[in-house]
């Protein structure tokens, strides 16, 4: 097992360096590779997590077939013997934790569905109880379901937090047609996973895309139902009121929340029993998904 904290091993500049993934530009294409970096609170963590970049990479890549017949995606191939030169060349490195992708105008919004109350949705509940202008019923729990699955989006920030916007805010960003194809496919994607995970002992709790233009049609693009950009809980242990146990990032935030760190950079080394931990999450939930162990 080799871990992987940039792609400099390369010697190419990536596009972009994210949080956890290097881009490369390829013209029409991008190379994504997935790293083992870990963020949380926007911030990025001097430890690397055993596995989890191909964690986030395979499992983006089970659900971008899975969905494919709701929605277009942006995934050329996985397989790097079938990149391009001189891509080609790092199959020991980049095999499993990368993917070619088709070059998309990404839409500037986060589609989130919430399909139980949690995080920043909670948090606005208590204050106003509404989550992004939906009034949501009274005395409602920590980890409650909701009475039907809402779409609740937000602008993409390109430092900081993403803000939470009403529908109606989202209308001025951009055209309505397209707010309606984002909500009914973000909500119709939810729906699919989400009946898909319970039947497996997993509660999708909610998750956010990303989607773009291609050609003029919809594709969704990055990742999707990755333990990074989902709340999944196990349904044997759920029990509204409290925090759930997760298979994903939120055992390292409740970690985080016992710590005096104020939140901002630098983060703080982990202890090796949570980086072992979050490894062990990310590659459980995996597993209870795929119906696979990782390659």
């Amino acid at each position: 097992m080799s871990l992987i904290r940039n792609t400099d091993f390369m010697n190419i500049k990536p596009l972009v360096q994210g949080k956890v993934r290097d881009i490369f530009d390829l013209g029409d294409q991008l190379i994504i590779v997935v790293t083992d970096r870990i963020s949380a609170f926007d911030c990025v963590f001097p430890n690397l997590i055993p596995e989890k970049g191909k964690v986030l990479n395979s499992i983006a890549a089970f659900w971008f077939d899975y969905t494919k017949d709701i929605v277009s995606n942006h995934v050329i191939t996985t397989d790097v013997s079938k990149y391009p030169a001189p891509f080609n060349q790092y199959g020991d490195q980049l095999q499993g934790r990368s993917m070619l992708v088709k070059k998309v105008e990404i839409i500037p919004v986060e589609c989130i569905v919430r399909g139980y109350l949690e995080g920043s949705g909670l948090k606005d509940y208590k204050k106003t109880g509404e989550v992004c202008g939906i009034k949501l019923p009274e005395d409602l729990k920590q980890a409650d379901k909701l009475p039907k699955p809402i779409f609740t989006p937000s602008t993409k920030a390109e430092q900081g937090h993403d803000m939470n916007v009403t529908y109606e805010e989202l209308l001025t960003i951009i055209d309505t047609d397209l707010a309606e194809k984002l909500r009914d496919t973000s909500l119709a994607l939810y729906k699919k996973v989400s009946e898909y995970a319970l039947e497996r002992g997993l509660i999708l709790a909610d998750t956010k895309f990303e989607f773009g233009l291609l050609d003029g049609q919809l594709v969704v693009a990055d990742e999707m139902f990755t333990p990074d950009s989902s709340r999944f809980w196990d349904a044997r242990e759920y029990c509204p009121g409290q925090a759930q146990k997760s298979f994903d990032k939120q055992f390292l935030r409740e970690y985080l929340e016992t710590l005096t760190w104020d939140k901002n950079p630098p983060a703080p080394l982990l202890p090796e029993e949570v980086v072992e931990k979050t490894s062990k999450k990310y590659l459980e939930a995996y597993k209870i998904l795929t119906g696979k162990d990782l390659n």
